[in-house]
């Protein structure tokens, strides 16, 4: 029976986070998406939404009412628009998290603040097992913004590049669908707002101060340009991998480029290593457990005629299981420090 409960209490978890997805992605040309999908015999985009169960199909149903309310419709964009508008970094995300603070007390949500910093964590429902945990990122990139439009970044150099935006407000947006069935609710919903989700940890640290308390799943959803808008993807098994960062000094010894023989040359030995480094994953990974190493700094020198003291190098890698990118993380130790 308790499997059974955590099971329809996914799915319908599932279910609102599919339509908050659909609400952010609404525009001009799509926002009677939710309309040709309740006229469908089954939404094979969300094929949740759709279950030989009349129940479910009703619950569906009344979601989707619920999803094509103007008012939410234009509130979820304001959401969203607002904190494109106003990009934080890492763990700077002060005014992201008063806004979905202001938003919470808004709907009656309790919460705890902060979290890692910047984090909120929210609950509603039963108080009581199952418990589901849904997951938003905050952040936003050092990146300018190029496009003109009403709602640009209004802070140089910094932009809501990867989406957070939008997660933010998809999930503000499925906390205010679940409020409104709150009572119908068969367990617990955490709402997690997480920062610094771009190589801060940020995820480690809510993990550390118990954002996840006592969660059986938790679900998260990412935008992608790859797919039209109203459709919902998914696939088993690992999506998302495990990234690191790693960065060196090659150390040498510099001199007038006329005479190579009086030096010891850093820029050869960072060549060797680079070259070196692109068979850990060619030459000693099993093809078949997917990784990625890739060098992506190479700084040294500034006369044409000078042979550097030193490079710096660094770049990133990735693994989707912790024993791959344990032995990742070993050999690039041990590739750059032959070279050191």
């Amino acid at each position: 029976m308790a499997n059974m409960q955590i099971a329809h209490h996914l799915t319908t978890i599932t279910i609102f986070i599919a339509l908050s997805y659909l609400l952010l992605s609404l525009n001009a040309e799509s926002e009677t998406v939710f309309s040709e999908i309740s006229k469908s015999h089954c939404a094979s985009s969300i094929p949740l939404l759709c279950t030989d169960k009349n129940s479910e199909h009703h619950t569906s149903r009344q979601i989707l009412e619920l999803a094509n309310d103007p008012n939410v419709i234009d509130w979820l964009k304001r959401i969203r628009r607002r904190i494109h508008a106003n990009p934080e970094l890492s763990y700077e995300e002060f005014e992201t998290s008063a806004l979905i603070r202001a938003e919470l007390d808004q709907m009656g949500l309790k919460y705890r603040w902060p979290v890692a910093k910047t984090g909120v964590v929210a609950s509603l429902g039963t108080g009581g097992p199952p418990f589901v945990a849904l997951r938003a990122d905050m952040d936003a990139l050092p990146i300018q913004e190029a496009v003109e439009w009403e709602f640009k970044s209004n802070v140089p150099g910094k932009m809501h590049a990867c989406g957070h935006d939008a997660h933010v407000a998809m999930l503000l947006g499925t906390a205010r669908l679940l409020k409104t069935r709150e009572k119908k609710l068969q367990g617990t919903v955490i709402l997690i707002f997480q920062p610094a989700e771009e190589g801060g940890a940020g995820a480690k640290r809510m993990i550390q101060e118990g954002a996840l308390g006592q969660a059986e799943a938790i679900f998260g959803l990412h935008v992608s340009h790859s797919y039209p808008t109203g459709k919902v993807a998914a696939r088993s098994g690992a999506w998302l991998s495990g990234s690191g960062f790693f960065k060196s000094v090659i150390t040498g010894k510099g001199g007038h480029a006329a005479f190579p023989h009086a030096t010891v040359d850093p820029i050869v030995a960072a060549s060797a290593a680079i070259l070196s480094l692109q068979h850990v994953v060619s030459q000693e990974s099993d093809p078949l457990d997917s990784q990625l190493l890739s060098v992506t700094r190479v700084h040294a020198g500034s006369a044409y005629n000078v042979i550097p003291n030193s490079v710096n190098i660094g770049g990133t890698f990735r693994a989707f299981t912790n024993e791959t990118f344990q032995m990742m993380k070993q050999r690039i130790e041990e590739v750059l420090r032959c070279q050191r």
